[in-house]
Parts: structure tokens; C-alpha cells; sequence
């Protein structure tokens, strides 16, 4: 994967946050990619809980100061940078007072989900996308981990279908076990079609539960990874059913050379 350019975009990746499937797999696949000489950025949101002088992050200002519309509301982007310690691995913060500010990730103190996850979600999005044409840095992959990221696919398969940057990106999505109960807002859909994305694309975003949100993220992508050994049959037999390559689940030994070998298979 020598020279190859692969962006992450995690909803969590460690050492920013605690540890489990999503932000371990986040750091494992991009050191080792980083490891084979392959170029790679991280992006994940800027949440509240991130201790910032800790982890160092500066706000690079030259990357900041764009406002994102989210359902009709401009919303200013602040980015901000930190180096993973010992692996020469840059991270990039998406962050806006509003949406991520608060001292948690997803939920409140009861465990009751964020009202404007969704909100956060398309900022999120859009954020990476921006801030990536600002860098002038041609992806060939864009890896998806985790609902948080999911509407990336979306908004590069119709909001971004013109930008020359992408023109040969491929988009793969790792599908985890690791969801949340409920669903989003309710006009999730609607935010997103405010966006000129037409409705029929993301019907499943109807009801904004986690198995229609990674519907949708499979559905736009070019490729998918199934990252949990605990995938819900619902969601297993719709990757399988989706006719998109597919990489099913590689064990902690296994899976830089299942993964390497599908990103090569991506780029032939």
C-alpha cells in the first residue's frame, strides 16, 4: 500500500477516547496502512470529552472559518489538528461549538441520545469533505467507521458528485455490532434532502434507527468490511444481499492482510 492515499473517518478513535470495537479498529487499520509506507489522514469529531491540552490539539486556523449549512442554519467549522504520539499519525478534529461542545459523545448523563445527533452527523460530513478539498489531498479510499461517519457516502455520492478531487475515490463502510437504541430525529430524512439529495436515496433514513443509518452508508459505498463478529442477521443478509464487495469479519491476527489485500482488490 506503499504511497496510496487513505482517509479514515471515525465517529471514535483511541487514544481521544475509551476503548472499544469502533475506536480501536479506527487507530489498528491506519497504523498499519501508515506502517506499509501508505499516506493516510484520521478524521473524528472534536467531542467535549477530549481532553485538549492532554492531546495537544491546536486549531489550525487556516482550515477553519467556513460555515457548513445544516437545515438551513450556517454552523462555523473549527478544525483542529493533534499527532497520535510515536506513530507520525495526524488527526483532524471536526468541531463547532454548538454541535460538540458538550462533555460527552453521544449520549446524555441518563444515557438518553443527543436530540441533535443527526445535526452533528450531516456536520460531520461535510466537514471532512470540506476541509479535505481545502488540504488539496486526493484520497483513493475513504474508509467509514462508525454511525457518526455513515452519512459521508450519502453526501459524496450527490452533494459532492461533481468535485473533481473525488473523481476516483472509492468509498468502503466497516459495518460494527456496536449500535444505539431509538432512533435519531425524526426529520433526519428531511435535513438530508434539504441538501438536494433525493428521497428515493435514502428512504431508509425514514425511520433513523442505527441498522437504516448503516443502510444507507452501504448502499452509497463502493465497498464494505464487516467489522463485528456480533453482526445482527438483519444487517449481515443486506450486506450480503447489496451485490457490493464485501470483506466478512478478519480476527485481530487477521485482519491486516484481509484488509490490505481488499483495499488492493478496490484499487485494481
Amino acid at each position: 500500500m506503499e504511497d496510496k492515499r487513505i482517509l479514515y473517518v471515525s465517529s471514535e478513535v483511541v487514544p481521544y477516547l475509551s476503548e472499544n470495537e469502533v475506536s480501536t479498529m479506527s487507530y489498528d487499520v491506519p497504523k498499519m496502512i501508515n506502517d506499509q509506507g501508505g499516506q493516510i489522514r484520521i478524521f473524528m469529531p472534536r467531542y467535549g470529552n477530549i481532553n485538549e491540552r492532554r492531546h495537544q490539539l491546536h486549531e489550525v486556523i487556516r482550515l477553519s472559518g467556513m460555515n457548513l449549512v445544516v437545515n438551513d442554519l450556517d454552523m462555523p467549522l473549527i478544525i483542529k489538528v493533534a499527532s497520535i504520539p510515536r506513530e507520525r499519525i495526524q488527526v483532524y478534529f471536526i468541531d463547532n461549538d454548538e454541535y460538540f461542545k458538550r462533555k460527552a459523545t453521544f449520549t446524555d448523563e441518563e444515557g438518553v441520545l443527543f436530540p441533535d445527533n443527526d445535526e452533528r452527523a450531516i456536520f460531520f460530513a461535510k466537514g471532512v469533505v470540506e476541509t479535505v478539498k481545502k488540504l488539496n489531498w486526493v484520497p483513493d479510499i475513504i474508509h467509514v467507521h462508525g454511525w457518526m461517519a455513515a452519512l459521508l457516502p450519502v453526501y459524496m455520492k450527490y452533494f459532492y458528485k461533481d468535485e473533481a478531487l473525488f473523481a476516483n475515490t472509492k468509498i468502503v463502510t466497516s459495518v460494527y455490532g456496536q449500535s444505539f437504541d431509538g432512533n435519531l430525529d425524526m426529520e433526519l430524512m428531511n435535513k438530508v434532502s434539504f441538501d438536494g439529495i433525493p428521497s428515493e436515496a435514502i428512504k431508509d433514513l425514514e425511520t433513523p434507527n442505527y441498522e437504516n443509518i448503516i443502510k444507507a452508508s452501504v448502499l452509497h459505498s463502493d465497498a464494505v468490511i464487516v467489522a463485528s463478529e456480533a453482526l445482527s442477521p438483519s444487517l449481515t443478509k443486506f450486506i450480503e444481499s447489496s451485490k457490493k464487495p464485501f470483506l466478512p469479519f478478519a480476527s485481530k491476527d487477521k485482519f491486516a492482510e484481509a484488509y490490505t489485500d481488499f483495499y488492493k482488490k478496490m484499487l485494481l
